[in-house]
C-alpha cells in the first residue's frame, strides 16, 4: 500500500484548500471524491526520494545536459 496526498478542489472561490493522506494500491486509480466525506478531491503529484542503504554506492548522477545543439563540427565531440 502506497500513501498519495490529496487536496481539496474548493467549490467556491477563496474556499480553503485541506490536504488528506490516504493509503491506496498503486494499481487503483485515483479518487475523484474523499472515501469518507463525499468532497472533490485531486491526488498532488510529490516529490520521491531515493533510498541508500549502507555499503551500496551512491547512484551516479545524470550527464550534463550540453547548452548548445552540435552538429559534430564544432569539436566537441
Amino acid at each position: 500500500m502506497t500513501t498519495y496526498v490529496y487536496e481539496t478542489i474548493p467549490a467556491k472561490k477563496g474556499a480553503p484548500v485541506r490536504h488528506y493522506e490516504i493509503r491506496q494500491s498503486m494499481k487503483d486509480s485515483a479518487f475523484t471524491t474523499h472515501p469518507e466525506t463525499g468532497e472533490a478531491i485531486r491526488r498532488v503529484v510529490t516529490g520521491g526520494y531515493g533510498i541508500l542503504k549502507s555499503g551500496e554506492p551512491a547512484p551516479r548522477a545524470a550527464a550534463p545536459a550540453r547548452s548548445h545543439s552540435c552538429c559534430g563540427g564544432c569539436g566537441c565531440h
